[in-house]
């Protein structure tokens, strides 16, 4: 970690930051907190989940105003800018978990070519966010990726044209509390390409928690998939690994407002000892092209 000056109005993931309290910097990992209650030392009751990819932060106070109103526990945001110039060289981030005070989380998904310089560069990726303490933080960025994004010596470096370096990941952390953990996913698949690539993505991630994590772990997956998972394939890979998608009795009902894809692309998918009810998709916000998606969580004994 290397430590330098304050650079509050530029924010870059290479240099320690020390007006954000508690926060530090680790290769592609933002993490802060200002939370002012205690930790918590128990399992609550029930956790409230919100996942919303908030189109960059654009529309930060409606983000904000929504995410107040939702009394959530834990947030998984896709989408969230840092130091970018579409959203005025904001980290979007941080002032959402200063503005809730909640502890976060923020995974570079992407340095976005055209939105910063290589002095200042702008990063966008994953954001998640908690009363409760998140711990081992880490990123798996997925091994198929397109080639879209990619700079090339003639595509012009234009904002349009939206040059990046990296790739689709998923944002990984734990919640532990009473010696019981909580795993979280918060994963964005690509959305350019076909369902097939957004598959082998999604596949290599389940291959991970099957992997890592027996099948009784409380496992929270969630984000924007870019593709159905009600219909075709991804229902029988999700239903071999035994997860429950408690969205899909919906019937493949709109979590974007318009989109030239499947109209049902963002989901919230739990495995292992967990119990999920109240699931909504809130269709009534328009602080982003995306609905934001919540349910009401509950640990369960191990079996």
């Amino acid at each position: 970690m290397t430590i330098g000056k304050d650079t509050s109005v530029r924010p870059s993931l290479s240099i320690y930051n020390p007006m954000m309290p508690g926060a530090r910097l680790i290769k592609e990992l933002e993490i802060g907190s200002f939370a002012t209650s205690p930790f918590a030392r128990e399992w609550p009751e029930t956790l409230r989940i919100v996942s919303w990819n908030v189109n960059r932060g654009l529309q930060l106070n409606g983000i904000i105003e929504f995410l107040q109103s939702s009394s959530a526990d834990l947030i998984l945001l896709q989408e969230t800018d840092v130091n970018a110039r579409r959203t005025r060289h904001r980290n979007i981030p941080r002032e959402i978990a200063q503005a809730l005070r909640l502890n976060y989380i923020f995974g570079r998904e992407f340095e976005e070519l055209a939105q910063g310089t290589e002095a200042s560069p702008a990063y966008h990726g994953q954001t998640t966010l908690s009363r409760l303490p998140l711990s081992n933080p880490r990123i798996l960025r997925f091994r198929d990726q397109s080639t879209f994004w990619r700079p090339r010596w003639f595509v012009p470096p234009l904002q349009s044209f939206q040059r990046r370096l990296g790739g689709r990941m998923a944002l990984t952390c734990d919640i532990t509390l009473q010696s019981r953990t909580l795993v979280l996913y918060n994963l964005h698949l690509e959305s350019r390409g076909n369902d097939e690539l957004r598959i082998a993505q999604l596949s290599e991630m389940l291959t991970e928690i099957r992997k890592n994590h027996p099948a009784e772990t409380p496992v929270l997956v969630a984000g924007d998939f870019n593709f159905d998972l009600s219909r075709g394939p991804a229902t029988t890979l999700i239903d071999t690994m035994r997860i429950d998608n408690r969205f899909a009795s919906f019937g493949g009902r709109r979590t974007v407002p318009n989109h030239a894809k499947a109209a049902a692309i963002d989901w919230i998918l739990t495995r292992g000892a967990l119990s999920a009810r109240d699931p909504e998709i809130h269709d009534s916000v328009t602080a982003s092209d995306h609905f934001p998606l919540s349910l009401e969580l509950r640990m369960l004994s191990p079996q």
